[in-house]
């Protein structure tokens, strides 16, 4: 029997912890405000009456990540947003967000936006995906 940890006491290994966990905060009262993942992607004439890419509509052909926050009695500046690989957290006074994300994103180089009159809070990301038989360029 071999064991694979320096330390014997550990009683996971890193690879199965999952991304994120280090956020997840049981003990946290503030309730999770209501969210959407939507998914874009670029498509042209050629795309859409033509046929000739191998794009489709499902979420694997899709460029970019969409998450819609409704963040009601909420100002821009109270809101805090960090974005890992798989891993959205955000925070506001009354309302608490740990979304582990279905892809991983390019978590350097996203935008986020507040939509004062909708009160909602609007976060693009793009996919990072490896190159397939879709997804070539």
């Amino acid at each position: 029997f071999q064991v694979k940890s320096e330390n014997r006491k550990t009683i996971w290994d890193r690879e199965e912890v999952p991304e994120g966990s280090e956020f997840d905060d049981t003990w946290d009262p503030r309730e999770q405000p209501e969210y959407q993942i939507l998914f874009k992607q670029c498509v042209g004439t050629e795309d859409v009456f033509f046929g000739m890419s191998r794009k489709d509509p499902s979420t694997a052909c899709c460029e970019d990540m969409v998450i819609k926050i409704k963040l009601p009695e909420t100002k821009y500046s109270d809101i805090t947003l960090d974005i890992q690989d798989k891993v959205l957290d955000l925070r506001t006074p009354k309302k608490k967000l740990l979304l582990h994300l279905p892809y991983h994103v390019d978590s350097k180089n996203g935008k986020a936006r507040f939509l004062s009159e909708e009160e909602t809070l609007e976060v693009t990301l793009r996919v990072s995906r490896m190159f397939d038989f879709i997804n070539f360029v």
